[in-house]
């Protein structure tokens, strides 16, 4: 399925997609579904994810503020999504900064999510290389990443998106390098989680691979478009959503190479 036919079925269908991220990102990764024509849901009770996670077309989780009530949703979120065959989408931020954060993304990562989005060091030492990684910020390349994505995605059956400046996506087999974008973009604070917020979308509606890529090249194509008009991070953000709003099908194939 071609990344132009993905983004018409998503604002077509205006999937549902349980956002469970952290405090910093909701606000962000909301609007962001929103303006790409989905319908994004911030819930994260545990007593909630029995009722809701099975009515969803994917969930999207991410650990950037885990806590115990935070992992116990977040794991039984995933449970429950692969007990319905719901795809879901694992941001592992930072997970090499504490025992307990490390553990509960190997956890997650055990049960194999239908796609893992994460910064070169964030993949490196989730597949147990070493990484220069500093908090949410990547001290690697996404070049250097790319052994570690394709053993990651071959022993889990996942999808894996390195995102950087030029961002690299594979199911194990296949590949994909997606460019543009803008350097202002990591100067504001959880876009990155938000691209996983939209990447549940795309997996609502169509393959892994195809979703994992359409949704780096929608937010490539919005980065660069954003970046003509903003005088600086909070300007680029308002700029953003209006370009993720405005991004047509037929924009994403060109900042796309296999």
């Amino acid at each position: 399925m071609a990344p132009a036919d993905l983004l018409g079925t998503l604002r077509n269908d205006s999937p549902l997609v349980q956002c469970i991220t952290n405090y910093v990102a909701m606000n962000i990764a909301a609007n962001v579904v929103l303006a790409a024509g989905a319908s994004p849901a911030m819930v994260h009770a545990v007593d909630e994810i029995e009722d809701f996670t099975p009515i969803c077309g994917a969930l999207t989780v991410n650990i950037g503020t885990l806590s115990a009530p935070w992992a116990a949703s977040i794991l039984a979120a995933a449970r429950t999504a692969n007990d319905n065959q719901i795809p879901w989408v694992l941001d592992p931020v930072a997970h090499f900064i504490s025992g307990y954060r490390k553990d509960v993304a190997q956890t997650l990562l055990a049960l194999r999510p239908t796609i893992l989005r994460g910064n070169a060091s964030e993949i490196m030492t989730l597949a147990g290389e070493a990484g220069a990684g500093k908090g949410a910020d990547s001290g690697d390349s996404v070049s250097d990443a790319q052994n570690a994505a394709r053993s990651i995605a071959q022993t889990h059956g996942s999808v894996v998106v390195v995102t950087g400046p030029v961002d690299f996506v594979t199911d194990g087999a296949r590949s994909a390098t997606v460019t543009g974008g803008s350097d202002i973009m990591p100067m504001v604070t959880a876009l990155g989680c938000s691209q996983t917020a939209l990447m549940g979308a795309y997996a609502a509606c169509g393959p892994a691979f195809e979703a994992a890529v359409s949704t780096a090249a929608h937010f490539k194509v919005a980065g660069s478009r954003a970046a003509q008009h903003a005088n600086g991070p909070g300007s680029f953000q308002m700029h953003f959503l209006d370009a993720i709003s405005t991004t047509q099908p037929g924009d994403l194939a060109g900042v796309i190479q296999s």
